[in-house]
């Protein structure tokens, strides 16, 4: 004689698999906005740690060039004619040797910059000594720099202005 046990179905119900579908997109529409901070705050400290950078080699050059390392034109500000010269370097006039004195080993890309085939050197938009702050031109020197983009930071305060 045989005995024929019947086993319960397995697998999930429709209803589960609903259930278990909303609770995943409820959890996904949470984690994509946080993500998405997430990821502007690095983009943030990216550009406050190039900012840094240039800023500060731009300000040795300067004060190299007020303590006569540099050799300075009549009509010179004493600052860099471009970011490129941070690399590139420049003749150390107290050097018996004449050696060079650099002030970048590279010039850090704007991280807001979206196009990747620009020279990081360009991703920037640059502020002459001349110009004014609350207008910003190129000009014959680099006093400062600053992104080009036009998003504002968490901060609420524009990247342009940062």
């Amino acid at each position: 004689m045989s005995i024929a046990i019947r086993c319960p179905a397995r697998g999930f119900t429709l209803i589960e698999l609903l259930v278990t579908l909303a609770v995943t997109a409820l959890l996904a529409t949470m984690v994509v906005p946080l993500a998405q901070v997430t990821l502007q705050r690095q983009h943030e400290q990216e550009l406050r740690r190039a900012l840094r950078e240039i800023r500060t080699a731009i300000d040795a050059y300067k004060q190299a060039t007020d303590q006569g390392r540099i050799q300075r034109a009549i009509d010179s500000t004493g600052y860099p004619k471009s970011l490129n010269t941070l690399v590139d370097g420049v003749e150390d006039t107290r050097d018996p040797k004449k050696a060079k004195i650099y002030f970048l080993r590279r010039i850090p890309r704007d991280p807001l910059y979206t196009d990747y085939r620009v020279p990081d050197a360009d991703t920037w938009g640059k502020r002459s000594y001349a110009s004014e702050p609350s207008d910003p031109q190129e000009g014959a020197d680099v006093y400062d720099v600053f992104s080009t983009s036009t998003a504002i930071g968490l901060n609420g305060i524009p990247y342009r202005r940062w």
